[in-house]
Parts: structure tokens; sequence; C-alpha cells
């Protein structure tokens, strides 16, 4: 705990950054791992139910269309539009969410599909200039929309590059006011940039095998004027062009073309970043404990520093390059923000969630002003893992210096436990596999899915029984304020110990 009081508490007497919400993610390159794969991780941040869906590959008639984009009750508003689908789309994992304003559900910040692309959905503001001059009628995909077709459609990441960059040439780009995707596979990564504005203005930068990028919000730096022309990067035509035109850059060979300073906030979204620790920090963090372990990315995906309430859920994609069989790709994810919630493994070729997993009423849009549907009644029965561990995020982090550490050491052991069991799982399945069992090894794992999901449940239902009652017990349970709001009127629920310098213990108060 030592770690998280003084570090923070030097940050947020030095640079305290507007409270947003923006999803995070890291990558780290398979020369930086301990296993020689890339990882990815990170999660979304939106005051809305997330659940756990598997979606299969699927085929499609010849003229099928998808619709894309928002509604005119989106911050920016815009129009949704059809666009073509492909006949067949591929099988991929994902975390569904219903509340963004505008923007039809179910809406995801990514995943990880059957050819081990991962995507990560993130925030990336544009300069005030580019916000304003949106049209009121913009049209094309959404992020959610760009992640959700390039796990559908993509089999490498630079594909999913290309994917993205096609549809916002063809079809435009429908933004609330900037955005982008962090993508991997077991080989590369990329950092993709959509901005807003109307013009169609997207910048890719490629990430090595010695590269980490965090992206919270997402970043790139000097883009080289020949872009078009690399391997190592990519773009909309008019990316220089227009700066030039709008007299935001001069194109001056001693001057390179930094995006963010053109584009974005002026140069800041690397350091200071948006919050109390910036994607610089982060960054030397983990080149300092590199060879970066799959744990070692769990826990800085819960990092206190940056899950909060605001999280809803944890992803940590571990991306192979020597797997017997696709089945095998591998998604950690953990069902609310993992600041408090366990990390659980799903496989590719699981078949189904368990109903715990699945969607519920809790915060999804519409359900307050509305009875439930008889059709979901039994799924709605069922025990909802997203809100028992939301409950032990709220018992633990209002006492955090008292609990915290005992909360994450337990979610820690059961992970722990469960990696151990992983090679004899995989090995099994994969026997299956080369004996052309593949029912067999689909039905394999997917009950040691369900058997660790269900163990992680029970685990959540203990803890917060027992934390409850001790919680009851020392401090009580406060009543209702007077004329208080149940919805956020202040700084996010956090574990954060010292984002409040008035609680900090006295003995570190002083200390920098």
């Amino acid at each position: 705990m030592t770690r998280f009081i003084t570090c923070t508490f030097i940050l947020l007497l030095t640079s305290i950054a507007p409270d947003v919400d923006a999803s995070y993610g890291y990558y780290v390159g398979k020369n930086l791992t301990a296993d020689g794969s890339v990882l990815l991780g990170g999660t979304g941040e939106e005051p809305s139910s997330h659940w756990l869906e598997i979606v299969p590959r699927q085929m499609h008639p010849a003229n099928a269309t998808i619709t894309v984009g928002a509604t005119a009750s989106a911050s920016l508003p815009a129009r949704l539009i059809e666009i073509p689908q492909v006949r067949e789309t591929f099988r991929y994992i994902t975390m569904n969410y219903t509340s963004y304003a505008g923007f039809p559900a179910p809406i995801t910040n990514g995943g990880l599909n059957e050819h081990q692309v991962a995507i990560r959905d993130i925030w990336s503001p544009s300069r005030d200039e580019l916000v304003a001059m949106t049209p009121s009628d913009q049209t094309g995909p959404n992020y959610s929309d760009l992640a959700r077709i390039a796990l559908e459609r993509a089999e490498t990441a630079r594909q999913a590059v290309e994917i993205i960059g096609a549809l916002i040439d063809e079809f435009g780009y429908t933004t609330y006011g900037g955005n982008s995707h962090l993508i991997a596979d077991a080989n590369e990564g990329w950092v993709v940039l959509e901005f807003a504005g109307g013009q169609g203005l997207w910048v890719a930068e490629r990430l090595g095998a010695n590269d980490v990028r965090v992206s919270y919000p997402g970043y790139i730096g000097d883009v080289p004027a020949d872009y078009l022309s690399r391997d190592d990067w990519m773009g909309s035509p008019n990316l220089i062009a227009f700066a030039i035109e709008q007299g935001w850059y001069d194109p001056d060979p001693a001057q390179p073309f930094n995006v963010d300073k053109v584009y974005g906030l002026g140069g800041t979204m690397r350091h200071p970043g948006t919050k109390y620790v910036s994607p610089q920090v982060l960054e030397e963090e983990f080149r300092a404990m590199a060879p970066v372990t799959p744990e070692a990315m769990m826990a800085m995906v819960r990092d206190p520093r940056i899950a909060d309430d605001h999280a809803g859920y944890g992803q940590v994609a571990q991306l192979r390059d020597d797997l017997p069989h696709p089945d095998l790709a591998l998604l950690w994810v953990a069902p609310t923000g993992s600041v408090t919630a366990p990390f659980l493994p799903w496989w590719i070729g699981t078949r189904d969630v368990p109903a715990e997993y699945g969607q519920h009423r809790y915060l999804t849009e519409g359900s307050g002003p509305n009875f439930i549907n008889p059709d979901f009644q039994l799924r709605e029965a069922t025990e909802f893992a997203g809100r028992v561990f939301k409950r032990l995020m709220y018992y633990t982090c209002a006492y955090p210096e008292e609990l915290l550490e005992r909360v994450q050491g337990t979610l820690q052991a059961f992970e722990d436990n469960t990696r151990s069991a992983l090679p004899h799982i995989e090995r099994a399945a994969a026997l299956a596999y080369a004996a052309g069992e593949p029912a067999a090894a689909q039905a394999l794992l997917t009950r040691e899915s369900h058997a660790r999901a269900a163990e992680a449940l029970s685990i959540g239902r203990d803890l917060v029984a027992g934390i409850g009652t001790e919680v009851r017990l020392r401090h009580g349970i406060p009543g209702v304020p007077n004329a208080g709001d149940i919805n956020e009127g202040g700084p996010a629920v956090s574990c954060l110990v010292g984002a409040d310098p008035d609680r900090l213990p006295a003995d570190r108060a002083g200390k920098r």
C-alpha cells in the first residue's frame, strides 16, 4: 500500500488533471514480456451495466447491412446510416454495455477475436476547433462500430487498422469529440487516432516488439512527412494538408508534424495526461518491471491510481504465437472494476457465458422507468456478478487503508491458482483438437471457464458478506444525506489512498 500512498500524493500535490470518464489501455511488446507474448490490457469507463458476450462466427446474406453511427441525442448530433456487412464475420469475446448518449446499444470498447486480434477503445480528445466544426448531421461508424467491425473482420492487427481507416475514408466518422484504438496481435501493436471535425482525419502508428504504450488518453507524437509510404505508419491522405490549410501547422523541416500538438491538447496527452498518474509515468514503470508477466499486467490494470468506480471491467489479452489451436486464444476479464474484482479466463473456444456474467438490468439504459420483459425474468433472477463485485468495491473503497490489501490478496490468490491450472487444461484441449474432437475440446474449455466463474462468484459473495459485516460493526452505515442525490455529485468512488489528502494516514501526510 505504501507505493500507492506516497506516489499518488506527490502527483496530487503537483498536478491534478480534471476527472474524466476515459477508458485506458496498456501495450507491452513481446521482447519485454516473460513468455514472449504480446500483452494488451485495459478497461472501459462508462456509467453503464457491462456484460460478457461470446459472439459466434456467422454467415450473412449477400445484401446484408449494419447500422452505424449515432442519433441526434448524442452530445455531437449525428445520423444513423446503413453500410454493407461482409459475408462472414469472426468469433470474438467482448464486454458490451448500453449507456452512452445517442449511441445505440449494445456498445463495445473491443475484446479479442479468433485470430488473436485484441482491441481497446480509448478516449483521445481533439482540439476545440475540430469539435466545433463537426457537422450536426455527421455520419459514419462510431468508436464502438469501428472496434466491433474490426473484431469481426481482421486477421491481424495491421488489417484491423486498415479496416478502420477504410471505413472512415469511405463512410466518414461519427465522433463524440475524438477517440483512439489500441490494437495488437501476437506480433505487433498499433495505436489509431480518429479526430473530430468531419474531415475524415485519422492516423496510426505501429508498436513493435520493444515498445510500451499507455493510452490514457490515446496519443501519438511526431508523424513523419512520408507517413503514407511507410510500413510503420498509416493515415488519411489529408492528415497534414488540412492542418496547413487551417494555419495550425507550418511545414518547416525543423519542426516535425506533432499530431498531439496540432490536433490534440497541445502536446499534453502523454504527460501530464488526464488523471492522477500520466501515461509517461506508467510506461516507465512497465519498462522497469520487464520482463512483464500477465499477472503484472493484471496488477497494473487494477492499480488504484487508475481503476475506480468508473472502470466498468478489466481485460488482459495474452497474445501468443505458439497456440496449438485458435480456440485457445485467451482473454482475462474482470466482471467490473478490477480494483476489487477477479480476472477470469475465457477462451475463444468457450461455447457460452454463465447467466450470472451475462446481461442484467443493473445500470442498463432504460431499465429505471420500465418493468421487466417477462422473456428476461429467469436471467434477471440469477445473481449478477457485476453487481456482487461492485458491492465489494463500495465496501472496500470506503475504508481502503483497512480492506484493500486484504481483498486484492484474496483475488490474486484465486488468480494464481487459476493460472497454475491453465497449462494442464490447454494441453488436454490441444490433444482433443489434434485427435479431431473439437466438440470435446470446446466442452472442456467451457466447463473450466464456467467452474472458475462460479468459484469467483462464491469468493465475491463471501467477501461481501464478511467485509460488509465488519464495516457495519466497526463503522456503521450512514443515513441518506439531507437532500442527497444518489447519483454522482463529486469525485468517483476510489480505493486510491491519498486521493483525498485529508484521509491520508497522519504519518504520511507530510511526506513527498
